[in-house]
């Protein structure tokens, strides 16, 4: 099959206006957000699929001719996991972006895999419902890439991440059939729960065109604050104690120092830059029962040594919490030409010697690391600064990001929490996962894609 044959076909399922072929529109739609990923192979066309029936002929198409087949949505994931390692054709989701039912009395909507998070979460409030999964790039991250990675971010310890909130996906197959994978039921245990293994999978297994996702009441009121502390120790015991208390905060992250000095630097909020760390804590539920909280937290974090504590008493400083949170890999982007976010999870209890450790590392291959993340669920993202133009640079991280990933290992964690596996660590996965839990694996892999066409190259 020639370059010129694909094109051809695609545009004969598609339609012209729907796709890509030129060099530089090649070469914009082959790479992601993944900065450490050195490879520079190209699809050989990029499809804007307007519906699950173009997918499934492309998908036919694709299959009898042996042709890699990469879905891509908005590109923002930080693992390599749309980056094109063998050519073919990517799958664009941008232009399948409906919200195409918001069902207020069985609480689940459906989509299609371009509609963005955000614009997703707008649209339910608006009903007095809520989707929780909040990922950084919840601005841009659509749906679908937010299902191939299972998605979570700062919610995630009190509601969970993507993955428990899908209920039904309409998938297509690696030979093009289209096939329903669970129900609109928020009870189902009828055969096996084919849902959640396709929610996480990177696109390997098989196609999303649409997703029906469950959906809760919107909380009546939340609660914001900010507690700064003068030792990483003070914080994992102030996290453990809200908790004992029988107090689920809807988020509670860890900002360390470089994180708030570097945030302050480039956008100035008046955070305290000279503490060890800070935890930002949020309540929600009814109005009636976040007061007696929000006190127990503030005695807690002051009975552990809080040095000081920013409460947040109107929408206005919540939001100016918030945008500082969400700041802090932007502000980070500054102190170098390049950022690479890693993402690893311990059990809690192991929190304070993987962020020692990870520091520890970082200063002896002399990185500049602002370390935060979702200490509630044990998953750390340590944003890295580096010039990867720079060879020395590049092979210093190279070397950390291994004892990073044994020191996550080691603490009885994994490679990652929420952005996935991708072409950047699977590598390591073999360090990380049962022999005979990863052979299943690859197993499942074979029966799903017998040819090896659906994003090769990825996790294994």
């Amino acid at each position: 099959m020639s370059k010129s044959e694909l094109i051809k076909n695609m545009q004969l399922i598609s339609g012209k206006k729907n796709v890509l072929f030129a060099d530089d529109e090649i070469c914009t739609y082959s790479t992601d957000s993944t900065n450490i990923t050195n490879l520079r192979e190209k699809a050989d066309v990029i499809v804007f699929p307007q519906n699950t029936q173009q997918v499934s002929k492309i998908m036919q198409y694709a299959f009898s001719t042996i042709t890699p087949v990469i879905a891509r949505a908005a590109g923002t994931n930080l693992c390599g996991a749309c980056i094109p390692k063998h050519g073919g054709i990517i799958l664009d989701f941008s232009r399948m972006n409906k919200i195409i039912e918001i069902n207020k009395n069985n609480l689940y909507c459906i989509v299609e895999p371009g509609v963005v998070v955000e614009d997703l979460q707008n649209a339910v409030e608006k009903e007095n419902l809520f989707y929780p999964p909040d990922p950084s790039n919840l601005k841009v991250s659509m749906i679908g890439g937010s299902i191939g990675l299972s998605s979570g971010g700062p919610h995630t310890f009190k509601y969970g991440s993507t993955k428990d909130f899908i209920i039904d996906l309409e998938v297509v197959t690696a030979d093009g059939t289209i096939m329903h994978t669970g129900s609109p039921c928020s009870k189902d245990v009828t055969g096996y729960n084919l849902t959640q293994l396709f929610v996480g999978s990177e696109g390997t297994l098989g196609i999303v065109t649409r997703a029906t996702i469950r959906l809760i009441p919107k909380p009546e009121a939340k609660r914001t604050m900010l507690a700064y502390f003068d030792s990483l120790e003070d914080t994992s015991t102030t996290v453990n104690e809200i908790i004992s208390n029988l107090i689920t905060p809807s988020v509670i992250d860890l900002l360390d120092k470089n994180t708030l000095q570097t945030i302050e630097s480039f956008y100035p909020s008046g955070l305290l830059t000279d503490k060890e760390a800070a935890l930002l804590i949020e309540i929600d539920g009814f109005k009636a029962n976040l007061d007696n909280q929000y006190k127990k937290i503030i005695e807690i974090c002051e009975k552990n040594h809080s040095a000081f504590i920013q409460k947040a008493e109107t929408t206005e400083e919540s939001n100016k919490i918030w945008i500082s949170r969400r700041s802090s890999f932007g502000a980070t982007a500054k102190l170098a030409p390049n950022v690479v976010t890693e993402d690893v999870v311990v059990p809690r209890e192991n929190i304070v010697p993987l962020v020692k450790g990870i520091r520890a590392i970082c200063d002896k291959y002399n990185l500049k690391t602002c370390i935060m993340g979702h200490i509630g669920d044990g998953n750390i993202h340590p944003n890295i600064a580096l010039d990867l133009r720079n060879q020395d640079e590049l092979n210093n991280f190279k070397k950390a990001k291994t004892e990073l990933f044994d020191l996550a290992l080691s603490l009885n964690g994994r490679l990652s929490g929420e952005h996935g596996i991708g072409c950047e660590k699977s590598y390591y996965i073999d360090k990380a996962i049962d022999a005979t839990a990863l052979n299943y694996m690859k197993s499942l892999k074979k029966v799903f894609d017998p040819k090896n066409i659906l994003n090769p190259g990825k996790i294994f």
